[in-house]
């Protein structure tokens, strides 16, 4: 006959108490390793769906352009597209810097001083869209109507600009906007 004595039951139930121990943890492990697994599953599945929210490739470069403007003599300009829009051009002589500096801004509809619209006084970059309508203004070729302030002209209603493309007359209400844009180097100019 067997006999327990106080020590040897404690020890066989210490023993029990620690397989549910055993059994808990692991439980808890698997438990843990398996919302794991699947927080990593959605995360892994996320990927594709935020990537195809990025613009693309074609949209990314139509975002900014670089324009060579190393044949652009001073007195002309040239026209370039950035998202859809014309973009105008000038390469000021220093009669049109000039009478740009000159202008007193209690004259302008829409005051802004010749400084504040370029970043080297020779060149100056706006978008080639009047303000009124929406029409593209002449004047970036030499042989185009400039207009009374020798800048760009809307034949359409008869806005008329100047050699800083700020609205002198007609009824745009206000400048050509000027985009962002920085040389790159001192022939070509990043536009967007």
């Amino acid at each position: 006959m067997t006999t327990k004595t106080p020590n040897s039951s404690n020890s066989d139930a210490a023993l029990a108490g620690g397989h549910e121990a055993t059994t808990a943890s692991r439980r808890d492990f698997l438990t843990m390793a398996a919302g794991g697994m699947c927080a990593l599953g959605a995360g892994v599945a996320l990927v594709p769906f935020v990537d195809s929210m990025n613009p693309a490739a074609d949209t990314l470069a139509a975002a900014s352009i670089e324009v060579d403007i190393s044949k652009v003599q001073p007195g002309q300009g040239m026209t370039v597209s950035w998202r859809g829009k014309p973009v105008f051009i000038r390469r000021r002589t220093p009669e049109e810097i000039a009478e740009a500096e000159k202008a007193s801004l209690a004259d302008l509809k829409d005051p802004q001083a010749d400084k504040d619209r370029v970043q080297k006084p020779e060149w100056l970059v706006l978008i080639g869209i009047c303000t009124h309508l929406g029409c593209v203004p002449l004047g970036t070729k030499a042989t185009e109507t400039r207009g009374e302030y020798q800048g760009w002209f809307c034949p359409c209603h008869g806005s008329a600009y100047d050699t800083s493309g700020r609205i002198r007359q007609g009824p745009a209400p206000t400048n050509l906007e000027v985009p962002p844009y920085n040389f790159v180097s001192d022939t070509v100019i990043k536009i967007g």
